[in-house]
């Protein structure tokens, strides 16, 4: 489990997709089920494939205003974590 800070404090249970409500949707009709930020069509790897090409995160942002700042956030900080803790555990 993995405690964000963020405007709001959170805590995401990598076992529960409920912990991502509003951060995170994955349906399968919806863009062959491509994880996506809530509330909109726009795919997660749209994001780091933006900061990969030398993009700023506001530059994402403003393409795409139907994704929050903390929405945006909050999935950097779980890759992050995510990363780590897979690297601890090699």
């Amino acid at each position: 489990m993995i405690e964000m800070e963020t405007s709001q404090k959170r805590t995401f249970d990598y076992e529960s997709v409920e912990s991502l409500t509003g951060i995170v949707s994955v349906h399968p009709d919806r863009l062959g089920g491509e994880p996506c930020f809530a509330g909109t069509r726009v795919p997660l790897r749209n994001m780091f494939e933006y900061l990969e090409a030398g993009d700023s995160l506001d530059d994402f942002l403003e393409g795409f205003p139907g994704v929050t700042h903390d929405q945006a956030v909050t999935v950097l900080e779980l890759a992050g974590e995510g990363l780590l803790q897979r690297l601890k555990a090699a």
